[in-house]
């Protein structure tokens, strides 16, 4: 039996492309865009729809940057209460100018939607691409994207108010390159289950504080975490989850409102019993290196994995020669986290939203 679910009427200040719309009017503005617009926007008016409907679940699909690519069932009402928290987190009310420009596809765009329809905002969009600033003339309130997106979008920030960045770990060379503007930027940590974030960081703060390890991140209202046996953070969120979310990240917890991210556990590497953390070793690594870059471990007879670098630039002689001497120069490596190989691959394989996927990428190296 389909469980019925009465959509609550959109926000009487949402806009979308600086239109204002009821419920009736959203549908056939979403008929529209499926008859007549772009492909990103044929994606829009599907996920109105599906919104629109009086079913109480809609199906999102993961990325697949951490295994096989699920589909899951989402309570639209944990979704409006996302929506609610997230507002309430970043202080964004009615009336807010917001632009989307990751693809409705996923979770985090459908958030966006979500968020503009529940809290009254004025939603623009543009197209998903990894320069999505290119075309944009006016300033936004409040943003979401890719560290891809971020990237190239360093020269335009200054149109954005507040920026969240998700779907990807932000690099140190991108979190440098952030200091000192106005916006407002955070890196967010949460998933699919968790209806896109749980917690952020401010990757930017105002005032700089001495310390050696990164910012940690501060839990949305309403979520509490603790850690499993194996370190991995486990969240109790019931107003976005029935059940509680057991994780493979791995944590440490600092309050009970805030918790340092060491890595993913499946992606912990077993070098002669010694248990390396790619993701806090890329930290270090990314200091001397400027590329997109991914450490990842391969059987070996002597260590059981061994550690092997992985760089995204064109095959050079000369460069491999420096980044090899660059990384043996690194104090802060221990003895184990030095990679016993360094590969350049002139681009990484990707998921569809825009993740490095480490293990095709292994693959169409090595094999």
């Amino acid at each position: 039996m389909i469980e019925k679910f009465k959509v609550p009427e959109i926000h009487p200040a949402f806009k979308l492309n600086k239109q204002h719309y009821t419920n009736t009017e959203l549908r056939q503005a979403a008929y529209n865009l499926i008859k007549e617009g772009e492909p990103y926007e044929e994606a829009v008016g599907d996920f109105i729809l599906d919104w629109l409907k009086p079913s109480a679940f809609l199906e999102v699909q993961t990325s697949g940057s951490t295994g096989t690519p699920k589909k899951y069932k989402i309570r639209k009402e944990f979704m409006i209460n996302s929506a609610l928290a997230t507002g309430k987190f970043f202080e964004l009310e009615a009336g807010s100018h917001a632009l989307l420009c990751l693809p409705v596809n996923f979770i985090a765009g459908k958030m966006m939607m979500v968020r503009a329809m529940t809290l009254g905002w004025e939603l623009d969009l543009v197209v998903p691409s990894s320069n999505p600033l290119d075309q944009v003339y006016k300033i936004y309130d409040f943003c979401a994207m890719t560290p891809f997106q971020l990237d190239n979008s360093i020269g335009r920030l200054h149109l954005i108010k507040k920026l969240i960045v998700g779907g990807g770990a932000v690099s140190l060379n991108l979190q440098k390159m952030v200091q000192g503007l106005q916006t407002k930027v955070y890196e967010t940590f949460g998933m699919t289950e968790t209806l896109s974030h749980i917690a952020a960081r401010r990757l930017n703060p105002k005032k700089k504080k001495k310390q050696k390890q990164y910012t940690p991140f501060k839990v949305l209202p309403n979520v509490n975490i603790s850690k499993d046996d194996r370190d991995c953070l486990v969240i109790k969120a019931p107003l976005v989850s029935k059940e509680t979310i057991v994780t493979n990240d791995v944590v440490e917890i600092i309050t009970y409102k805030k918790f340092l991210w060491k890595g993913r556990s499946d992606n912990v590497v077993n070098s002669g019993g010694v248990k390396l953390f790619p993701e806090a070793i890329e930290r270090k690594i990314s200091k001397v290196i400027n590329n997109r870059i991914f450490v990842i471990g391969i059987p070996d007879d002597a260590l059981g994995e061994k550690l092997i670098l992985f760089v995204e630039a064109d095959f050079s002689e000369e460069l491999l020669i420096e980044l090899q001497e660059k990384v043996a120069k690194l104090k802060s490596l221990e003895r184990f986290e030095v990679p016993k190989k360094i590969y350049l691959i002139g681009k990484f394989e990707e998921t569809p939203n825009g993740k490095i996927h480490r293990l095709n990428t292994l693959r169409s190296k090595i094999g």
